[in-house]
């Protein structure tokens, strides 16, 4: 006999075919598609549809915004490259919120480098959750915090968090993303003396780590770091008590660093319990083979038709998962 799960799926698909062969529903797409140009009429059509759908695949619950909310006449207001990292950003952030590790909520940040010259950088404003941000509500600010462009909401900026951001950029002209991980297995090896040891497949993944202190400024109440990341080439930046910097030249590479360094932190607390002297470590030349194998990007698949950069394949595939949550706009994704 047909369940109660079946009863409702019928039930659902003749409430769609009543609406679908309703003459209002006929008349109203029928004008939008006959009073408006192409483009508007599929733009209405895509926020009268989407905030309709339910996102059950994620910790979102509720009506989906759209990532690529940057359309029309707004689309002019942003360069293209710029237009590209927002919805790059943004899809970052529905990525740490899709994985559950959006620890702090509104507080944590991740922030990308809009170009070198200009020293201008992209990052959440403080109001929003990580599933609720899109391309537009980024907020574009100047290396002292100052907000250049608001985005689309009034909220402003953790100004204290980003002083340390800045910082590494300004420091490390090679990373362009920065992601703070602090979720609690992050938090308790940046404690740790050892740091991030070399323990598993996921943390020799991770490539050369480096500790540092979080200094504050009480005049000016910013955040600093030692000196000695100036000689540092490590993109994970191990923060006492604070987390970690995962750090990429890429939007790519800081989320294919983020991914491993929260499995190799899990499994290093779980090693530990042991105690440090009972734990086998990788040597250095395991090390080295297997960040060289990294660093040739596609999970070290690459073939001579077709390169990857260092996350690049993983990314690819992330966004196929977002799109089959619906956390994206009802078009996929276009970086032009």
């Amino acid at each position: 006999m047909p369940g109660e799960g079946d009863n409702q799926s019928t039930l659902n698909e003749h409430s769609s075919k009543i609406l679908l062969n309703s003459p209002e529903f006929h008349n109203e797409l029928t004008n939008l598609l006959i009073n408006e140009g192409n483009k508007e009429s599929l733009e209405t059509l895509s926020n009268l549809l989407l905030p309709i759908t339910k996102l059950d695949a994620t910790a979102c619950k509720g009506p989906v915004l759209p990532v690529n909310d940057i359309r029309g006449i707004d689309s002019r207001t942003y360069a293209k490259n710029e237009r590209y990292l927002r919805c790059k950003l943004a899809s970052l952030y529905r990525v740490i919120d899709l994985y559950g590790w959006n620890y702090g909520t509104c507080y944590n940040h991740i922030s990308i480098r809009v170009n070198n010259s200009a020293d201008q950088f992209l990052i959440k404003p403080i109001g929003l959750a990580f599933h609720e941000v899109t391309g537009s509500s980024l907020v574009k600010i100047d290396s002292n915090g100052s907000i250049i462009d608001p985005g689309s909401t009034t909220f402003g900026i953790n100004a204290l968090s980003f002083s340390l951001y800045s910082f590494v950029y300004q420091h490390r002209p090679d990373i362009n993303c920065i992601i703070h991980v602090q979720t609690p297995a992050v938090t308790a090896v940046s404690a740790m003396k050892c740091g991030l040891l070399s323990l598993s497949q996921e943390a020799l993944i991770c490539g050369q780590a480096s500790t540092h202190l979080i200094q504050i400024d009480l005049t000016t109440n910013h955040l600093s770091m030692d000196e000695n990341i100036q000689q540092s080439t490590a993109k994970v930046l191990i923060l006492p008590n604070y987390g970690i910097l995962a750090c990429g030249t890429t939007v790519e590479e800081a989320w294919h660093i983020t991914f491993h360094l929260i499995l190799a932190c899990e499994s290093q607390l779980r090693a530990v319990s042991m105690g440090i002297n009972n734990l086998n470590l990788s040597s250095d030349a395991s090390a080295k083979q297997v960040t060289d194998t990294v660093n040739r990007g596609g999970g070290g698949v690459n073939t001579s038709d077709t390169k990857w950069a260092v996350g690049e394949l993983e990314w690819s595939t992330l966004m196929i998962v977002l799109d089959r949550a619906v956390c994206l706009s009802i078009q996929r994704i276009v970086y032009y």
